[in-house]
């Protein structure tokens, strides 16, 4: 039996996920999962929220809260979102899991002993009036490079490049304002350039790693890996665990990306199987796939496997990386502070969750940049699922209640136009099986999509509400064979959009749980005879005054919201 890890970038829980990110990772990393549970493999899905470091720190202040008061808040409500965008994940938890902070101790530890860790001191900006150090978002000042007036310690929110405290022009403190003055801090570093040759060997010899993750690593790793600090003076985050290391913490990047590792031990401690986490992590047989934007591919394909390669203690290192391009809004990064985009709880106000699944997943950014609009998801709403999913569903079952008594018609002999179209079934499902196991989502979807157009031709060319009145048993023909579309469509959609999924293959009148499911289904027509319940159109087409309507319920949704977190 295949083992397969799936794992999702964590979400930082500063704020609740916008579109981009949830199909950067978590949608996108669902959609694998259910396939493979489909296929009989056995499957684990993590992931968790991300809640130390400055971000979260700084906001607290803010707020005049604790951080943990924050982020306890913060996760319940991200941990109830992804229940209702229906994310099927094994084990959804927190950096500020137990488990994890023993994990995470242990493993900085054990590289320590194990000579990948250094101490060394560093020049750091200082807050007179808030006496502390400013690392990361605790600082702001002036881009070096685009002159943006507010860029952050560590990043540009302008011109995105990565910055470091010291490169900011005009510095201050993000907190009190204050100017910062230069002082000297002692801190640990992660002997990255200790691992250069074993990473290259893995890289080169990854074959499942796609083209753009191999060669911006290589790249990486041509130009020379530099040290990578461990700690931060935060007071937010997990001790550091080095002797001499008292009130600093880890790194909030280099603690994170562990949480794969600690979010299988806690499920399997949870369900009493202390060492059944090694079977997932220990086994060269486990494919383990990182769902994650492309500005984390080196995260994945660099630092994380060196830190598990430092460790010696044989963890399977990533199978591939599925990473995505940018999702942006109406051509704009999205921003909350601009109102530029829609956030994950806002959507599920407006229009039901497999709408949003649906478009995401029809237009996810794959090869390129993506902008999502309004009119575009009125137009993937419209066109494919409505008018050629839904309209193809809707006729085939309404014939078939009201002529054929409420049952799947028995068949007579089908013709090579009928045989055609199986055939297409059994192509259409073997595609986006392949397209899915390569993590081309989109593709998939589209295949699936283009079946449903395929339907719909077959019967304007059948045309059995005419035969009904002449040909009965070619009615019926045609009728049985486009059920049996039907019943491919509630399989095949099932990965993409599950509740939808579930909701045909009841219309055909199975009463199925979503872990009998199985991808080869598809391949099996419905039994003639069977009865179905009375069908109804499973989705709505959306008008520009829907859209219009929409959009103005968003802008109410903001104003009630404005002032709430987070």
């Amino acid at each position: 039996m295949e083992k397969w890890l799936i794992c999702s970038a964590w979400p930082y829980v500063n704020a609740v996920p916008h579109l981009g990110n949830i199909i950067g990772s978590v949608l996108s990393a669902d959609v694998a999962a259910r396939y493979f549970r489909m296929k009989g493999a056995k499957v684990l899905f993590v992931s968790g929220s991300d809640e130390h470091g400055t971000p979260i720190e700084v906001e607290a202040v803010k707020r005049g809260m604790e951080p943990r008061q924050l982020t306890d808040m913060n996760h319940a409500k991200v941990s109830e979102l992804f229940r209702r965008w229906r994310i099927s994940f094994d084990n959804y938890t927190r950096t500020e899991s137990p488990v994890h902070k023993e994990f995470v101790r242990r493993f900085y530890m054990r590289l320590y002993e194990r000579g990948y860790i250094f101490e060394q001191e560093v020049e750091m900006p200082y807050c007179p009036r808030c006496e502390r150090f400013l690392p990361d978002r605790f600082i702001r000042g002036t881009c070096p490079y685009c002159g943006f007036p507010d860029a952050k310690g560590d990043q540009c929110d302008q011109c995105g490049r990565l910055l470091t405290p010291l490169s900011l022009v005009d510095p201050r403190c993000a907190i009190c304002g204050a100017k910062p003055v230069i002082r000297s801090s002692k801190h640990w570093f992660f002997d990255l350039p200790k691992l250069t040759n074993e990473l290259v060997r893995y890289i080169e010899g990854n074959e499942n790693l796609p083209d753009n993750a191999r060669n911006m690593s290589l790249q990486m790793l041509r130009e020379g890996l530099k040290p990578r600090s461990v700690t931060r003076d935060n007071k937010w985050g997990i001790p550091a665990p080095f002797p001499g290391a008292e009130g600093k913490t880890i790194y909030v990047w280099m603690e994170a990306v562990l949480g794969y590792v600690s979010a299988v031990i806690e499920y399997f401690k949870r369900r009493g199987e202390e060492d059944g986490w090694k079977e997932f992590w220990l086994d060269e047989g486990t494919k383990s796939v990182y769902f994650i934007g492309k500005d984390n591919i080196p995260f994945h394909t660099i630092i994380f496997p060196a830190l598990l390669m430092a460790s010696g203690e044989g963890y399977v290192l990533p199978w591939t990386v599925a990473s995505t391009e940018y999702l942006l809004f109406e051509g704009q990064k999205f921003s909350k502070s601009r109102g530029i985009g829609i956030w994950i709880d806002e959507a599920l106000e407006l229009l039901p969750v497999d709408y949003w699944r649906f478009a995401l997943l029809a237009t996810r950014p794959e090869t390129k940049d993506t902008n999502f609009s309004w009119k575009m998801m009125q137009e993937v709403i419209n066109t494919q699922l409505n008018d050629a999913i839904g309209n193809f569903i809707h006729r085939t079952l309404t014939f078939i209640y009201r002529n054929f008594s409420a049952s799947i018609p028995e068949p007579g002999e089908l013709d090579d136009y009928d045989r055609e179209l199986e055939k297409v079934i059994g192509d259409t499902a073997s595609e986006a099986a392949r397209l899915l196991e390569s993590f081309r989502l989109k593709m998939a979807l589209s295949k699936v999509v283009d079946l449903s157009r395929l339907g719909n031709k077959y019967l304007n060319d059948r045309e059995p509400w005419r035969a009904v009145k002449t040909d009965p048993v070619r009615a019926g023909t045609t009728l049985y064979v486009a059920a049996h579309v039907v019943k491919a469509l509630g399989v095949m959609l099932y990965p993409f959009i599950p509740d939808s999924s579930l909701r045909i293959l009841k219309m055909l009148g199975y009463d199925v749980g979503e872990e009998e499911l199985r991808w080869d289904w598809a391949l099996e027509p419905v039994p003639p005879g069977q009865r179905i319940p009375k069908p109804e159109p499973l989705f709505k087409k959306l008008s520009d005054e829907d859209v219009a309507e929409l959009q103005r319920r968003l802008l109410e949704l903001r104003a009630k919201r404005k002032g709430e977190g987070p």
